[in-house]
């Protein structure tokens, strides 16, 4: 355990140690009139889950070869802890309380949330289930501005009438409802929006393959290539070779007994040392390189903006359990930095910023903002209403403090609990609607949000308290009401017997993960389900 707690500490180190850091850029092409713009999106990848981003056992160099060109934004956010509301974000610029779209769609709210038998104080507010097709989104703007724009892959912000074609995409390979592969990452993928060619073919190479075919379609007219992998998402899986290398890797390692320790509603995964989900991990970041490649390959690379991030925290709890995201607390589905913070970098080819790292706080709606500022297109402030563009940051210039804001007013199927969050600096305060209470962090000093400062800190705490409620009245967010049945000792006992036959299940299912003669079923896909 001391080998693994001193290589966790370096990782730390090293990316935070340049945050500090003026920007430096130098003009190395130049500044096309048009410029492309590649956005990479994954799903649930965790803010610690990069090699740029200081993990030690999953390897990522194509998107460590991205970070390495642009600037690391290691304060950067994801709209929400779950994915349809961060999503619906990054799309309009907006955060979620104004959007309307608060929890991930599909979720059960008011009564309707008693099926799920989880006993609490509260009913999940109402949340709308797709964005209006009025609504002005980053693909819309671009189109507008005579660009080409492609969406791949994941999307879940709206059933049929919804989807990316309704919004600005010219074409769609793959994006419809649902918010997990239907059919797994091997096809068959029983995806109406995506055929298929071959049995066993990888989705996320299938996707990336679908993005390549497009910008080498697309070279004489300036495109927005949107790849959305369905990939870190559970169901996990991985090819038998890659599952092979990350056992071997975990075993190097002293493996801690214990995999887990204990969350507010489940169990929290304490390390990085799952190989499926490490052969996940590598297998998109394959994919990355598949297109990155590809635009070298087609002379792309000098005129091409690329951004890659996350809708939201990676799965420390719920789902598969599949990794860990410290320094952070928590993770997926979590009002703690684990949930919301994310890997946020953004390359531009005339701004090399070899990688350096900047502490300003950022967040989902600002891309839509910042990419139109980077491509000389118009800005539409009236649409993207709480982004800001922040070249002014790659420029080497400070942004004027701001606060950010998040509106969960839902019971995670992570374990999180229902919350409204805002940030302004260094200070995070989180309120809990549950009983109205509020704690208060600073995260300069305290990243794992282990010190509550609401005591302490009172005046600032009913300060930011204060702003928080009025700016969810004037964008008239929704809020979670009392459950009248509510029983307190039936919440405790549900609470404590899931967290038991849960712990019980995960720990021995990450012990056979890591056995030399392990293997989920015989053909290694379509085979590794979700344990409740």
């Amino acid at each position: 355990m001391k080998k693994w707690l001193i290589v966790c500490i370096i990782s730390v180190l090293f990316v935070f140690g340049a945050c500090h850091t003026k920007a430096v850029y130098t003009y190395d092409v130049k500044k096309p009139t048009a410029p492309n713009i590649l956005f990479i999106l994954a799903d649930d990848l965790g803010y610690s889950d990069l090699g740029c981003m200081g993990s030690t056992y999953y390897e990522t160099p194509n998107i460590d070869a991205i970070a390495g060109r642009g600037m690391v934004f290691t304060d950067g956010y994801a709209g929400s802890q779950v994915c349809s509301p961060s999503r619906a974000t990054l799309m309009t610029g907006q955060f979620t309380a104004r959007h309307g779209i608060t929890d991930w769609i599909g979720a059960p709210v008011g009564v309707n949330w008693r099926t799920k038998k989880r006993y609490t104080k509260v009913l999940p507010a109402a949340y709308k289930h797709h964005m209006d097709t009025s609504v002005m989104t980053l693909p819309k703007a671009l189109k507008k501005a005579g660009y080409s724009t492609f969406f791949a892959g994941k999307w879940h912000v709206g059933d049929v009438g919804h989807y990316p074609e309704n919004h600005g995409f010219d074409s769609n390979k793959g994006g419809y409802h649902r918010g997990s592969p239907a059919g797994g990452y091997f096809a068959p993928f029983n995806n109406p929006k995506l055929k298929n060619h071959e049995r066993g073919e990888n989705l996320s190479m299938r996707l990336a393959k679908e993005t390549v075919r497009f910008m080498e379609a697309s070279k004489d007219k300036p495109f927005l290539a949107y790849l959305s992998f369905y990939a870190v998402h559970g169901q996990i899986q991985t090819s038998k070779e890659k599952w092979k290398k990350y056992q071997e890797k975990a075993n190097n390692k002293e493996i801690a007994d214990k995999g887990f320790e204990d969350g507010y509603f489940l169990p929290m995964r304490k390390y990085q040392d799952n190989p499926v989900y490490a052969g996940l991990v590598e297998t998109m970041d394959d994919a990355v390189g598949t297109v990155l490649n590809a635009l070298k390959e087609n002379g792309l690379d000098k005129n091409t903006i690329v951004v890659f991030t996350s809708d939201n925290g990676g799965v420390v709890s719920g789902d598969n359990y599949s990794t860990n995201c410290f320094p952070l607390k928590g993770g997926k589905g979590y009002q703690w930095e684990g949930g919301i913070r994310i890997p946020y970098i953004i390359s531009v080819p005339w701004m090399d910023h070899h990688g350096q790292k900047n502490r300003t706080p950022v967040t989902g709606s600002d891309f839509f903002p910042t990419l139109l500022d980077l491509a000389g297109v118009p800005l539409q402030p009236e649409a993207h209403l709480d982004g800001k563009s922040i070249v002014p940051v790659l420029k080497g210039d400070a942004l004027e403090e701001r606060p950010l804001y998040w509106h969960y007013p839902h019971y995670g199927n992570q374990g999180g609990r229902p919350v409204a969050i805002m940030r302004k600096g260094d200070w995070k305060l989180i309120h809990y609607w549950e009983d109205g209470h509020d704690e208060l962090y600073n995260l300069a000093n305290d990243i794992h949000e282990d010190t509550d400062l609401a005591i302490k800190q009172a005046k600032r705490t009913k300060n930011m308290s204060g702003r928080l409620i009025d700016w969810l009245q004037e964008v008239g967010a929704k809020y979670p009401i009392p459950d009248t049945l509510y029983d307190k000792a039936k919440e405790k006992e549900a609470i404590a017997e899931k967290k038991q036959n849960v712990l019980k299940k995960h720990e021995a299912l990450r012990k056979d993960m890591l056995k030399k003669d392990w293997e989920p079923n015989k053909t290694w896909w379509g085979s590794i389900p979700t344990i409740d």
